[in-house]
């Protein structure tokens, strides 16, 4: 395919040209009507260019088929047999992919324990049963692996009605699964594999990246372009191949998520992003890879600073790892990732990927350079001479080694979505819990609807929440009282 072509820019180009104008929303016409304050910082150009997909870009009856050839096009760059574009971001996208996949079906998705929230939405929202595969737990540092091909296995000999199974990788922190030997467990015994790769639009288009989950045999593929490509927030694709999904059925699912009034400049960024790492991918993530390898060598040289690394790669630990997600593990100064976060942001003005009571996360991608590594090294520099006059972090009481887990008693949308109550805090062990409790980021939470609730667990959370711990989806902002089922 003529992967030169970006078939959306050129049709928002078109647009322009032929001076289109809509009497149909949006309201703003191409900015006309925008307060010339929200211009002052926007600019007119995002105006402009948010028109219409139907109606507007191209006819009611979508006969220019730019979108189509888009997807068409991205599919055909990283070796899927279809792609799905999706501006309701990968929380909406992998949604429908779990939908499609076990909707309705008694069975149910065999889904890590240490799922995004996403994941546990969709749990919600479709009443999938859960067949809960559990973490390697790294009890020294405080740390889940992907789950390895064994636990996979083992999750289907307990759950052998499952649907099919979802595996997130590349995790938060960088750490990758086996994708391979778990698609090759999946199709032996004929069930599709999901793979939750938000972290990975980037991985097709350099060979010492981690394994592309589309190499590695999964049937869905799910990728957000904004954290690791070139695209908008909520730019999301899933890409699929193999003849185990029903792809009428996942576009169906899709169409019940997604909103009917799809921006355009994500579609377009979507697009653009697709042609530039078709025609310059390698040499940017290959200058990317040798930049990020420099960093990571200049801040293991800061004292009491810890670049995990090789540490995280094992057969009980992860498969692979992405080295432009530079994972500090900063305990050794005696003062927290949380501190060392909002440090860097209220002294450098630099944000962080994450941030846990042990470790914070530089992500890199393409578009950095010397002088942004030099500011990354130059601040946490700064930061570890400012560290000696913190006050010691309040301690963080992580539940005892080998109880990450709760009992999971209820379906998550029957917990969710049934009658409730509040209860104090130091009352609700031995509650089922109604809400979900994530520390965002990594959006991973440590209590899911329908578990039972304990005491270790809670006071994780309220001291994690007292040692500046984001916990942004409670019922009660201060953690005084939880919401369980009445």
């Amino acid at each position: 395919m003529d992967h030169r072509r970006a078939p959306l820019l050129e049709a928002l180009a078109s647009y322009h040209d032929n001076d289109r104008y809509g009497f149909s929303p949006p309201g703003h016409r191409l900015g006309r009507g925008a307060d010339e304050r929200v211009l002052q910082v926007l600019g007119r150009d995002p105006f402009r260019c948010d028109v219409l997909a139907n109606g507007g870009l191209d006819d009611w009856c979508s006969r220019g088929r730019y979108l189509a050839d888009a997807e068409e096009l991205m599919a055909d760059a990283v070796g899927a047999s279809t792609a799905f574009f999706s501006t309701c971001g990968s929380s909406l996208s992998v949604r429908a992919a779990m939908m499609a996949v076990a909707g309705g079906d008694p069975g149910g998705l065999l889904v890590p324990r240490d799922s995004h929230k996403s994941i546990v939405g969709g749990l919600i929202f479709s009443g999938i049963q859960p067949r809960w595969i559990t973490p390697r737990w790294d009890a020294d540092r405080h740390f889940s692996h992907p789950p390895s091909p064994e636990r996979v296995a083992a999750a289907w000999e307990e759950n052998p009605d499952a649907a099919g199974a979802l595996i997130v990788s590349p995790a938060p922190y960088g750490t990758c699964a086996d994708l391979s030997a778990i698609a090759d467990i999946c199709h032996d015994r004929g069930k599709p594999l999901i793979v939750d790769e938000a972290w990975g639009a980037h991985l097709p288009f350099h060979p010492d990246l981690p394994t592309w989950a589309m190499n590695a045999g999964a049937d869905i593929c799910v990728v957000s372009v904004h954290k690791m490509g070139a695209g908008f927030e909520q730019g999301s694709v899933y890409h699929v191949q193999g003849d185990l999904i029903d792809r009428d059925r996942l576009s169906a699912c899709a169409d019940l998520l997604m909103t009917t009034s799809p921006n355009v400049l994500v579609y377009a960024a979507l697009d653009g992003w697709r042609r530039q790492m078709v025609e310059h991918g390698h040499e940017l993530l290959g200058a990317a890879l040798d930049l990020a390898a420099e960093v990571r060598e200049r801040l293991d040289r800061v004292p009491d600073v810890e670049v995990l690394d090789e540490v995280l790669l094992g057969a009980e630990a992860s498969h692979e790892l992405d080295r432009l997600q530079v994972l500090l593990d900063v305990s050794a100064t005696g003062t927290s990732g949380y501190q060392a976060r909002d440090w860097l942001r209220d002294q450098a003005r630099l944000d962080v990927g994450l941030a846990d009571h042990r470790r914070i996360l530089a992500t890199l991608s393409f578009a950095d350079d010397r002088g942004t590594a030099d500011r990354l090294v130059n601040a946490i520099t700064a930061w570890r001479d400012a560290a000696e006059s913190f006050e010691r972090p309040p301690p963080l009481r992580l539940p005892p080694p080998g109880e990450p887990q709760l009992q999971t008693v209820m379906l998550p949308r029957e917990a969710f979505f049934g009658a409730t109550e509040m209860v104090a805090a130091e009352k609700a062990a031995g509650r089922i819990a109604a809400e979900q409790i994530t520390p965002y980021p990594p959006g991973i939470p440590a209590v899911v609807p329908g578990e039972l609730l304990d005491d270790a667990v809670i006071e994780y959370l309220r001291s994690g929440l007292r040692a500046g711990m984001a916990l942004p989806d409670l019922t009660d902002p201060q953690l005084d009282a939880i919401r369980v089922v009445a």
